[in-house]
């Protein structure tokens, strides 16, 4: 459908790309992959037509629309919600002007017999199918349905957009995108501002609803459920896999581990060969094999290993002045905008050298409360800030900051005091933007690369308290290892605003819940906390119930309470439950034998596949490598995995049945 051809990019004379070619296909669901600044957003941009290429050219078919989410935009705040995403829709509106138009030119027209007559017939009959087959009347129920999918409530609709967060409103966008359907859709790290639910309906709806989907994104679970072919840039080149990520992540060490055998083996052949042409060359009674040798070592076609970005990145904190042994205390602290309370009643500490993390869902909060400890925002309650503490802030449009006509360079020289001015080359070198890379602008730095730059400034002074808010966002898998290590080493106070659960897996020893209004303190780590939750991951906070529900399920005990008015509210017996009649009791076991049998079956479909899965892996430690036994085992994982989860499912409902009895 759309073919990349020969296409070549170069910045100041170096290349980004070089003479790459691959074809989108109508179905096709790519994986864009790469470390930061390998070129995914930019190849994005040139398929979008909003960049050109040094050199090769993008066809495009006629007919084919594009839809592009980049990872920042400017955003116009004058319409509510609704208004907004209504525009998904405008060129539904623009079609209908176009007939109206023509409808009028018809009327007044008398050349009945002429050509330009049957032609405006011919083109109103065309626009009348295409308004006819667009123009619906699910408009409206698309649009409500695309937004609630998103996370916002029908509350929501009427809102102005310029109340919401930038994150809420890139979901606008992102909504506006979907809606118009176009044939191929690039996206470009669509979930950053998305909570699980979220996720988990774009995930719904890129694989049932969307055509072709080039998709940028470092949330492996995410592209792993999305794509089925996935593209590796990786210095200049690309290597195309039809296959997931996982898969991907397999077959590419597989290839390197292949090519490394094969360039051993040729490298010993040429070794042996030239060693026989030397030892022979003056003799006479081997110059017939000295010639074929020559010959064979002439005609061998050399072997290259692929070669593999081995650049990293060298992050530490300077160490931490020392401060109070309370850097913050927090009492019955609130926030509210208008009639919406954001939350209420916050009352913790915070010790000297505690990590902790801000966890919930989007708009409980979080960034809020980083707001209130600032000095930001005003806010009921008292929140005190320890003696000598310096606080080192970043924020989530932390990159979006950066003054884009400047070098990289100016735009830590210009923040530098002091002797630090005379190390900004060694800090930008440890950031990889060594050499070349400190002159480039920054405007043509990939999300990742003004990641890393804003991320530099924390360590232009020392400070003690470093508040991150979504650090990760933007950042490759490789970096958020090399940035978690990093806080893990420095000797401050850290809070951690994020929703990914490996990332602070083992990072934090504190958890505070924000939602329904509450703050909610929770000691030990992310895995503690997920247990006492029983949640699966952080992300899930977002399926927790709203706080209206779960005071609807508080109504009936308080309605039972009611009821029993003679009885003492000091008496520590609990109220006797009324007795079930014989029919009901029936019931009752009835439903409890369904739940065991649902168990049961659980259980032994768990057995089946965990044995499938074994008897696979041990084909694999056999010897047999194909693309069919892999696909066979991750299909088996995954039907595990499933299968774990509805097990899981089972006992929880049959263990609830036990203790309503």
């Amino acid at each position: 459908m759309i073919s990349i051809n020969n296409l070549s990019v170069e910045f100041s004379a170096k290349s980004l790309f070089d003479n790459i070619n691959y074809v989108i296909n109508q179905k096709d669901k790519i994986a864009l992959v790469g470390k930061n600044g390998a070129g995914k957003s930019t190849m994005l941009k040139i398929i979008a037509g909003l960049q050109k290429p040094t050199s090769g050219s993008v066809a495009v078919p006629s007919g084919v629309t594009i839809g592009y989410l980049p990872q920042q935009m400017i955003l116009s705040d004058t319409l509510t919600v609704a208004e907004e995403t209504r525009k998904a829709f405008s060129h539904i509106d623009e079609m209908q002007r176009r007939l109206d138009a023509m409808n009028e030119d018809l009327a007044n027209r008398t050349d009945f017999e002429s050509d330009a007559y049957q032609e405006l017939i011919e083109r109103m009959t065309d626009l009348s199918e295409q308004l006819a087959m667009q123009a619906s009347d699910n408009c409206e129920a698309e649009l409500e349905k695309t937004l609630t999918g998103l996370g916002f409530s029908r509350a929501d609709f009427n809102r102005p957009t310029s109340e919401f967060s930038g994150g809420w409103r890139m979901r606008i966008e992102l909504a506006k995108l979907l809606l118009t359907r176009p044939d191929v859709l690039l996206l470009d790290e669509p979930t950053n501002h998305l909570d699980i639910e979220s996720i988990q309906w774009l995930e719904n709806f890129l694989m049932s609803k969307a055509k072709a989907v080039v998709l940028v994104s470092h949330d492996r679970a995410f592209i792993d459920n999305v794509t089925n072919r996935t593209i590796e840039i990786n210095l200049g080149k690309i290597y195309d896999y039809n296959v997931n990520y996982s898969k991907f992540v397999v077959l590419r060490q597989e290839r390197i581990d292949q090519q490394l055998r094969a360039y051993q083996n040729q490298q010993k052949q040429i070794q042996d060969t030239e060693e026989f042409i030397e030892r022979f060359r003056y003799k006479a009674t081997k110059a017939v094999q000295v010639q074929s040798r020559m010959k064979q070592l002439a005609k061998i076609e050399r072997i290259e290993v692929d070669e593999l970005d081995s650049s990293h990145l060298s992050l530490r904190f300077p160490p931490a002045p020392r401060s109070g042994d309370y850097p913050i205390i927090a009492d019955n602290v609130g926030k509210a905008y208008g009639d919406h309370q954001v939350f209420d009643n916050a009352t913790f500490t915070i010790k000297r050298g505690e990590k902790v993390a801000f966890v919930g869902k989007n708009g409980e909060g979080k960034s809020t409360l980083v707001k209130c400890i600032l000095g930001e925002i005003p806010f009921t309650g008292e929140l005190k800030i320890g003696h000598n503490v310096k606080i080192g802030y970043f924020a989530q449009n932390q990159a979006q900051l950066l003054d884009e006509s400047i070098t990289v360079f100016d735009t830590i020289d210009r923040v530098a005091v002091g002797d630090i001015r005379t190390k900004i080359r060694d800090i930008l070198g440890a950031f990889m933007f060594g050499g070349e890379a400190s002159d480039k602008k920054v405007k043509v730095l990939s999300g990742g690369e003004k990641t890393r730059l804003a991320m530099i400034r924390l360590l232009l002074e020392p400070v003690n308290l470093l508040i991150l808010d979504e650090p990760t966002n933007h950042l490759d898998m490789r970096t958020k290892d090399i940035l978690k290590q990093a806080i893990k080493d420095f000797n401050g106070t850290v809070i951690v605003v994020s929703h990914d659960r490996e990332f602070l897996d083992g990072l934090v020893e504190k958890v505070y819940e924000f939602g329904g209004g509450k703050v909610r303190e929770c000691l030990g780590g992310i895995y503690e906390f997920l247990e006492k939750k029983r949640i699966d991951s952080l992300a899930e906070l977002e399926l927790s119930k709203s706080p209206t529900s779960a005071s609807k399920a508080q109504q009936p005990q308080k309605s039972v309470k009611a009821q029993s008015p003679t009885s003492k509210p000091t008496d520590p017996q609990p109220q006797a439950k009324p007795r079930m009649s014989y029919a009901e009791q029936r019931e009752r076991e009835k439903a409890v034998k369904r739940l065991q049998k649902k168990v049961a079956e659980a259980e032994a479909e768990v057995t089946r596949l965990e044995n499938a899965v074994a008897e696979i892996e041990a084909s694999i430690a056999a010897g047999e490598c194909s693309d069919d036994i892999f696909n066979r085992h991750a299909l088996a994982q995954k039907e595990l995995e499933n299968a774990m989860s509805i097990w899981e499912l089972a006992v929880m409902d049959y263990e609830q049945s036990n203790n309503n009895q």
